[in-house]
């Protein structure tokens, strides 16, 4: 039994990150000891390349401006580790997170002695969301990201009511393949039999793949791009505006925070979702409450203004589709200004192809490192630039010192390429 919360946590760190096989079946086995939580939760599904915590945001703030009672499990974490498991957009408690990880440690260790191997780190961590929301804190709605793909994430136990797929891009290809089509295969591993399935999928060949397993499945299937029209399009001093015609009706001028021509399609996609809940009446969203959710709905990383004096926006692009539409959103918003780009990267990410589009934004680029295991050292990003103004260093802290020489002089920046980093660096500033 653990009495102090950072022994609990350091027990979960101490996990396999990764299974020794593949699939579903500790989580399964994990389920059944636990008495099957994954079943007494109402729950909505969200995969994806990127966009996945934007959205799950924007559907979980219209079903609260409705009058619900949310939960969400979600990854990385950005502030805090609990943040991970939240309700309305508050972490869970310390002295909750322990009781789950008591509860759940003699079930775990006895399935280190079974044929299904050690459950992993991440698979713990979803199964204490499970258990939560089925026993700790019951809600009305629970919404589960996937952590990585969807055929095999252990988050796909869950039997959802609605399946929501945002994007499909180039990232974790050791893992899920190396075509957009094998990667769509994995992400559209979470489509259930029967269960309506919402997607901002634009690829033609990832759709067709998206669509063949929805219809295998016999699953209502409805794309962003298939009947839907965003038009009117205006970026805000202080978020997004746009219209959208659906199949079902139009919305004028809907109103978001979260900044970024991507967060358009991504609140488009919640405003699909909310339309399928409302028609399946699994919810009733009105559209007083679908406007003021999409403007109240935050979400920490996601071009966030950190500081002012100098400006410093954090974003938590991570793949080449992450950093093409920042770079775009940075061209538009910021014309007229220099920008210096502060870049980290994991090592197992294209961080030449994204370092050569931040190039055609940046005045300058720091490289800096962090401490995580699959971090990428500076000077080797420094290596992969071709951009004559930059700098490295191996030490976080110089991002400080690099950002306090930035007062006065009317420069932005940006620091951006993980989400792991800008975490760390998060955390430095404040």
């Amino acid at each position: 039994m653990f009495t102090a919360y950072q022994d609990a946590r350091s027990w979960i760190h101490g996990r396999l990150k990764f299974g020794v096989k593949p699939g579903l079946g500790r989580m399964k086995q994990l389920m059944a000891r636990l008495g099957h939580p994954e079943k007494k939760i109402r729950a909505f599904h969200v995969a994806g390349t990127n966009g996945k915590g934007s959205t799950v945001a924007f559907i979980r703030s219209m079903l609260q401006e409705a009058g619900y009672t949310v939960g969400t499990f979600t990854s990385p974490y950005i502030i805090t580790f609990n943040e991970r498991i939240s309700v309305n957009g508050i972490p869970i408690s310390d002295e909750e997170w322990t009781a789950l990880v008591n509860q759940m440690k003699p079930h775990v260790e006895a399935l280190d002695q079974t044929e299904y191997g050690q459950p992993t780190e991440f698979e713990i961590m979803t199964a204490c969301a499970f258990l939560y929301f089925a026993e700790f804190h019951k809600v009305d709605f629970v919404i589960f990201e996937t952590g990585l793909g969807g055929r095999f994430d252990s988050t796909n136990v869950v039997e959802p009511l609605l399946t929501v797929i945002t994007s499909i891009g180039h990232d974790h290809m050791n893992i899920l393949g190396n075509t957009i089509e094998e990667i769509a295969g994995e992400k559209a591993g979470i489509i259930k039999e029967g269960i309506p399935i919402v997607t901002a999928v634009t690829q033609p060949e990832a759709l067709q793949v998206i669509r063949h397993e929805a219809e295998r499945h016999a699953a209502p299937f409805q794309s962003l791009h298939d009947a839907c029209v965003i038009f009117n399009e205006e970026a805000l001093p202080a978020g997004e505006q746009f219209s959208f015609k659906t199949e079902e009706k139009c919305y004028e001028d809907i109103r978001t925070s979260l900044i970024g021509t991507h967060q358009r399609q991504n609140a488009a996609l919640s405003i699909l979702a909310a339309e399928w809940l409302n028609k399946e009446n699994i919810a009733h969203i009105s559209d007083e409450a679908l406007r003021s959710g999409l403007v109240k709905a935050a979400w920490p990383g996601r071009l966030e203004l950190v500081q002012e004096h100098p400006p410093v926006y954090l974003d938590g692009a991570h793949n080449e589709e992450g950093v093409e539409k920042l770079a775009e959103t940075m061209k538009q918003r910021f014309a007229n200004s220099r920008i210096s780009v502060v870049f980290s990267a994991l090592k197992d990410k294209p961080y030449q192809n994204m370092i050569k589009r931040l190039e055609t934004i940046a005045h300058a680029i720091h490289f800096a490192s962090f401490d995580f295991p699959r971090a990428s050292l500076a000077k080797d990003l420094y290596d992969a630039s071709e951009i004559s103004n930059k700098s490295w260093s191996e030490d976080p802290d110089d991002v400080i010192k690099f950002i306090e020489s930035k007062k006065g002089s009317n420069e932005i920046v940006l620091i951006t390429g993980s989400l792991y980093f800008i975490s760390d660096i998060r955390k430095r500033l404040k």
